[in-house]
């Protein structure tokens, strides 16, 4: 009986976690569309990091849905910041992506 089963595994194939990884997240998937979005997030915290450095701290990007970033906003001050420089924060955005992802800014202040 252990023979059997050594005999098995000593034949048997492994196929490199990465392959399975990337297999299972396609741009389609569910979890794929997660990665993305996560992803969106973490480069608009970054941009409004680089343009506005401590006022940066009044902003919270939420979610993106349907290529439009939420933002959360503190005060009506970086609401009216990130308005004004909509165009250049998506622009940055979608650099630091590498992808056209963000069309738009929502903003809730």
């Amino acid at each position: 009986m252990v023979l059997c089963i050594y005999q098995s595994l000593y034949f048997m194939t492994f196929t490199p976690l990465g392959d399975t990884l990337k297999n299972k997240i396609d741009k389609n998937s569910i979890l794929g569309r997660q990665l993305e979005s996560a992803g969106s997030i973490e480069a608009a915290e970054t941009v409004l990091r680089e343009m506005f450095g401590d006022l940066a701290n009044q902003a919270k990007p939420l979610f993106l849905k349907n290529r439009t970033l939420t933002v959360s906003c503190a005060s009506s001050a970086i609401a009216q910041e990130i308005r004004v420089n909509q165009v250049k924060i998506v622009e940055n955005i979608n650099a630091k992506l590498g992808k056209n992802e963000v069309d738009r800014i929502r903003y809730l202040a």
